[in-house]
């Protein structure tokens, strides 16, 4: 590794946790290296922006540590409940926590953690490997939801490896990758779970210790540290959820071993952005009764939290948890409105005034099936985008009288500071729908053509769509 400038601060603070966390094991070696994508914003965060190609592939390509983090990659143990069905077989199967680094300026803990670097005891029968399409689509959704100011994983690294792999849901043989992300932290709620089903009290108070102390030492002095983590949690898996329906994002798989504790999405494997708001729009070809359809996505999040506060209650009392997530449905109410305004560009009035403006558009929009990027751009700013509405493609609907109580509460809103230079960077509506990501990959798949994927992640980091 190249000299590091001052803003690397490496870190192993998962290994306080001691054994029965995680197990040690080695990455795959592969056959090619071909790097993809490297997010050089994101590597400057954390100290690592001086590699060269070169070592950057060493590092996360073939995972030689980081100097000063964990010396052995960690394949972390969890449960968890997959459509709400429990599996005590779980863990990192296909993947691993590579380094932990301080972010420059925070000074806040981050993991860097891997995705088909491998087989590891919990493979079940797997190869560890990802498909190279996957970790596009990966990099596509993160990048989406980050520029509509969801928290989210970035991408790091993206790395070609030259392996042939067959898969059922795509045309085989297909290309092989290996991508790291970069996240607040991998600590999922089935890694709660999984120290519940044990029945460890002991390693189960030690993770809620460490959560507190790490990730959120303002609860230190918490009396009831498992409570108090619970309504942390509750609060930003609410902050999280807002912005995914605002965003009219789908994740697809909201199990219980793909939340973590620091709030972030991350695992984005059959997600999808929808045209408009259909409460049924389902992203996972295999969730056949729509368990984790869009609009079913507050309800999963909430039923997750209950099971987090089952966990606890192996060293808290249930009552108390229960009251940490009794207030749910109003922390995502205030977090869907002020979700709704920053993506629409308006500012805040009165707390009342705002949550009734936001369901009276999400009401229209879902019941009238309007484009929501479409709109969305239409009437950026509210009422001072009225003139720009009614010159679009769809000024003859924002005439009509069903439109009219909508159009009238638009109307009366003020924009944002931030509206003008949003409409000034942005040409007309930004998307990401499924046949534009399978074009892309098209591109790639056919002519090995990257600059597709390249020009759309430029034009999402560009215009915060």
């Amino acid at each position: 590794m190249n000299a590091p400038p001052s803003t690397y601060r490496p870190s192993t603070v998962h290994l306080k946790l001691g054994d029965g966390f995680g197990d040690v094991v080695r990455p795959a070696r592969f056959p090619a290296h071909t790097l993809r994508v490297r997010h050089q914003p994101a590597a400057e965060t954390v100290g690592l922006d001086h590699l060269d190609d070169a070592a950057w592939v060493d590092h996360f390509g073939r995972f030689e540590p980081l100097p000063g983090s964990l010396p052995e990659p960690l394949a972390l143990r969890y449960h968890g409940h997959q459509f709400q069905h429990y599996n005590p077989d779980l863990g990192d199967g296909r993947g691993f926590l590579f380094a932990q680094l301080h972010e420059h300026g925070s000074g806040r803990i981050l993991d860097l953690g891997t995705k088909g670097s491998g087989t590891t005891p919990w493979s079940r029968g797997g190869d560890g490997r990802l498909t190279l399409q996957g970790g596009v689509r990966e990099v596509l959704a993160a990048e989406l939801l980050e520029a509509r100011g969801v928290p989210t994983c970035r991408i790091f690294s993206l790395i070609e490896t030259g392996e042939h792999l067959h898969r059922h849901d795509e045309d085989s043989p297909t290309r092989s990758a290996v991508m790291v992300r970069l996240s607040h932290s991998h600590i999922r709620y089935g890694t709660f779970q999984r120290f519940s089903y044990l029945r460890d009290r002991e390693r189960l108070e030690k993770l809620v210790d460490h959560v507190v102390e790490h990730y959120h030492p303002d609860l230190r002095d918490a009396t009831d540290r498992p409570a108090a983590l619970l309504r942390r949690v509750t609060d930003l898996a609410c902050h999280t959820l807002g912005g995914w329906m605002a965003a009219g994002y789908v994740h697809g798989v909201l199990n219980t071993d793909n939340m973590n504790i620091t709030g972030e999405s991350f695992d984005y494997g059959p997600w999808r952005s929808a045209v408009d708001l259909d409460p049924t729009f389902t992203a996972a070809y295999f969730d056949h009764g729509g368990l984790y359809a869009y609009g079913r996505q507050p309800a999963a999040v909430r039923w997750n939290l209950t099971q987090l506060a089952r966990a606890l209650s192996l060293i808290g009392d249930d009552n108390t948890l229960q009251d940490a997530i009794a207030d749910f449905n109003a922390t995502y109410t205030r977090a869907l409105t002020g979700a709704w305004l920053r993506r629409m560009g308006i500012s805040t009035e009165s707390e009342l005034r705002d949550r009734a403006f936001v369901q009276r558009l999400v009401r229209v929009l879902t019941e009238t099936r309007l484009p929501v990027d479409r709109f969305v751009y239409d009437w950026h700013g509210g009422g001072s985008a009225t003139a720009r509405a009614l010159d679009g493609p769809l000024a003859s609907l924002y005439k009509r009288q069903w439109f009219a109580p909508l159009r009238t509460a638009l109307d009366a809103r003020s924009p944002n500071p931030t509206a003008e230079q949003w409409v000034a960077a942005h040409p007309g509506p930004t998307s990401l729908h499924i046949d534009e990501v399978r074009k892309i990959w098209g591109h790639i798949a056919r002519e090995d053509d990257w600059q597709p994927f390249y020009t759309k992640v430029a034009q999402i980091r560009t215009r915060r769509v």
